[in-house]
C-alpha cells in the first residue's frame, strides 16, 4: 500500500475498488475487492490477471439461463451468510446449472454425493459447530420423522395440559361418574387428541390420584416428563449421525468453502471487467530489455464510463518508450493521429474543462489496475509497475501550509531512489504565479534527473521553457462550439504541441449569451479584437449545426 504516495493517490485507489465492488455476487466478495492492493511481484501480477481473465471468458461464454442460476445460488449464499451450509448449497446449485470451465474447475471437482450428504446434514443441524459436543447440537423441525411426531406429540400433551380444568368438565358432562369410567374416558380423550400411544399413557396413569384434578394433573407431568427425555435421546441419536456424516465430509466441505468464495471473487472482478470492457496490460519491465513506459490505447476514464457520460472519448497517450506505433488491427485508433515520442515526462496544456485532469485520473486508474493484477480499461495498455504513485489534483488554496505540505508528499517519492510515476495536477494552483512556474520547472528537472516518468498539468507552458530535452509539450485543443454554445473540446492531445482555448470560441460564446445590451457591445469589442468575421462565422455554424441535428 505505500506505493500510494499521496493522499489523491490513495483515494483514487478507494475509489476504483468501490467501483469495482459495486459488481460483486456476494457482500464477502465485495469486501475482498475492496482490500485489494498493489502486487509486489510481476508474476503476482500476470497470476491473477490469468484468473481474472478465464473468469471474464468463462462468465461471457454463459447463457443467460445460466448467468441467472449463478447469480441466484449465490443470492441465497447471502441470505444465510456464507455458512459453511449456503456454501454447500451455493456449490450444488452450480454443479447444477453445469459450469465447469475456467474459475469453475474448482467447483466441477467437488464431490456431489458427498456434498448432497453434507447439505443434508448441515439443513438438519441448527447452528452446526465443528468443534461442538455433539449431545448439545440441535436437530431443527423436519431433518426426522420420529423426532417430529415425538415433538408434535409432547405439543398436544401441552396443550391438554393447559386446559385440563375444561377437559375434566367435558368428561363429566358426558355422564363420566366413578373413577373406572373416568379413567377410561380421559384415555380415550388423550388417544384422540394427541398421538400418544395406548401403552405410554396407561404407563403415566397413577393409581393413587385422589381425585379427577390430580389424576389429570398427574398423567399428563408424567407424560410430559417420558416424551421430553425421548425427545431428548432421540434428537441426540439423530444428530449424533448427522455430526458423523460432517465429519466424513469435512474435506469436501472446507474444499466447497473455499472454491464458492474464490470463485465469487474471480466472478466479480470478471463482471467489473466485461462492464468496462477492460484488456490485459502488457508488463515492462525496466530490470530486463525494456525502459520504463505507461502507454495506453484508447483508454477510458472510468469515473466517467460509470456515470453512463455519452462524452467520454477514448484517448490514447503514452510516456517512454511504448509500443503505440505497433497495434493490431483489431483495434480501432485514428489513422491520422500522430503518435507521442519516447520522452518519459510531459507538460500537459490545453483548454479549461479540456479533460487534463480527467487524463491523469485515467494514467492513474490504469497504473493501479495493473499494479493489482487486474485487467484496464483500455483497447492496448503498457505499465511498468511503480514503487511510488505520486498522484497531485488540483487544490484551490492558496497559502503556505499548503504548499509547504504539497511538495513533502511529492517531492520525497521522487528520491526515494525507487521507480516513480508523478501525475501532478495545476501545482500553480498553490502558489504565486512567478514562483509556480520555477517551482514547477524545478519538479519537471527533478522528475527528468531521477529518471522517474510523469506529467504535469499546467497553464503556465510557455513561463516553462527551456524544458530538459527528455521532457515534452502536449496540448488539448478547443474545435469550436456545440449547438448549446458549450465550449467543444478534443479530448485527444495533441504531441509536441501547446495546447489553447480558441479565444474566438470563448467571445463568442459570450456574445451569444450576454442579455444585457452594453454588456453585449463590450464582448463584440473583444471580438473585433479577434475577428469579427471569425466569431459571427462561429455563431452561425453553432445555430446550424443544432438547428440539423448533425453535431
Amino acid at each position: 500500500i505505500d506505493t500510494l504516495a499521496t493522499s489523491d493517490a490513495r483515494s483514487a485507489y478507494k475509489a476504483l475498488l468501490e467501483l469495482a465492488s459495486e459488481h460483486a455476487v456476494t457482500r464477502r466478495a465485495a469486501d475482498r475487492i475492496r482490500v485489494l492492493t498493489p502486487l509486489s511481484t510481476r508474476e503476482a501480477m500476470e497470476n491473477r490477471l490469468d484468473d481474472v481473465l478465464a473468469a471474464r471468458d468463462a462468465w461471457a461464454a454463459l447463457s443467460e439461463d445460466d448467468r441467472e442460476a449463478v447469480l441466484a445460488a449465490y443470492d441465497r449464499y447471502d441470505e444465510r451468510e456464507g455458512s459453511e451450509r449456503a456454501a454447500v448449497d451455493a456449490a450444488l446449485a452450480l454443479l447444477e446449472a453445469g459450469v465447469d470451465s475456467g474459475p469453475f474447475a474448482a467447483i466441477a471437482d467437488l464431490e456431489r454425493e458427498t456434498l448432497e450428504g453434507a447439505a443434508e446434514a448441515l439443513a438438519a443441524l441448527e447452528g452446526y459447530d465443528s468443534d461442538a459436543d455433539p449431545s448439545r447440537l440441535r436437530v431443527r423441525d423436519g431433518a426426522d420423522d420420529e423426532l417430529d411426531r415425538l415433538r408434535e406429540t409432547l405439543g398436544a400433551v401441552e396443550d391438554v395440559d393447559a386446559n385440563a380444568l375444561e377437559v375434566i368438565e367435558e368428561l363429566r358432562a358426558d355422564g363420566v361418574r366413578d373413577v373406572t369410567e373416568f379413567r377410561t374416558a380421559f384415555e380415550d380423550y388423550l388417544l384422540s387428541e394427541t398421538d400418544v400411544t395406548i401403552d405410554r399413557v396407561r404407563t403415566a396413569m397413577p393409581t393413587d390420584a385422589t381425585d379427577a384434578t390430580d389424576f389429570v394433573g398427574e398423567t399428563l407431568r408424567s407424560l410430559r416428563t417420558e416424551l421430553t427425555a425421548s425427545i431428548d435421546e432421540r434428537e441426540e441419536t439423530v444428530a449424533a449421525d448427522y455430526d458423523e456424516t460432517l465429519t466424513a465430509a469435512r474435506e469436501a466441505v472446507d474444499r466447497a468453502v473455499e472454491a464458492v468464495d474464490d470463485v465469487a471473487l474471480q466472478l466479480s472482478l470478471a463482471r467489473f471487467a466485461l462492464e468496462y470492457d477492460c484488456s490485459r496490460p502488457s508488463f515492462v519491465d525496466p530490470d530486463g530489455d525494456g525502459t520504463p513506459t505507461v502507454s495506453v490505447v484508447n483508454a477510458r476514464n472510468l469515473t466517467l464510463a460509470a456515470r453512463d457520460d455519452e462524452s467520454v472519448q477514448p484517448v490514447t497517450y503514452a510516456l517512454g518508450e511504448h509500443g503505440v506505433a505497433s497495434v493490431p488491427d483489431e483495434i480501432d485508433i485514428d489513422p491520422d493521429l500522430e503518435l507521442p515520442g519516447s520522452e518519459r515526462v510531459a507538460v500537459l496544456t490545453g483548454a479549461n474543462s479540456g479533460g487534463k485532469t480527467t487524463l491523469l485520473e485515467t494514467l492513474c486508474q490504469v497504473v493501479l489496475l495493473a499494479s493489482m493484477g487486474l485487467p484496464v480499461p483500455a483497447d492496448q495498455a503498457e505499465v511498468t509497475p511503480v514503487d511510488s504513485l505520486v498522484f497531485h489534483r488540483r487544490h484551490a488554496s492558496f497559502n503556505a501550509g499548503v504548499l509547504e505540505s504539497t511538495l513533502r508528499s511529492i517531492v520525497p517519492p521522487l528520491t526515494s531512489g525507487g521507480r516513480t510515476l508523478m501525475l501532478v495536477d495545476e501545482f500553480e494552483a498553490i502558489t504565486e504565479p512567478g514562483s509556480a512556474a520555477d517551482l514547477l520547472h524545478g519538479l519537471v528537472t527533478l522528475t527528468v534527473d531521477r529518471d522517474a516518468m510523469g506529467v504535469f498539468v499546467t497553464h503556465l507552458a510557455d513561463d516553462l521553457e527551456p524544458l530538459p530535452p527528455e521532457a515534452r509539450v502536449d496540448g488539448i485543443f478547443a474545435e469550436g462550439l456545440d449547438p448549446d454554445l458549450e465550449l467543444r473540446v478534443d479530448y485527444q492531445p495533441r504531441f509536441d504541441t501547446v495546447g489553447r482555448s480558441t479565444p474566438e470560441f470563448i467571445v463568442s460564446r459570450l456574445v451569444a449569451n450576454a442579455d444585457d445590451r452594453s454588456e453585449r457591445a463590450g464582448f463584440e469589442t473583444l471580438g473585433e479584437a479577434v475577428g469579427n468575421d471569425v466569431i459571427q462565422r462561429t455563431l452561425a455554424d453553432a445555430r446550424w449545426t443544432g438547428e440539423s441535428g448533425t453535431d
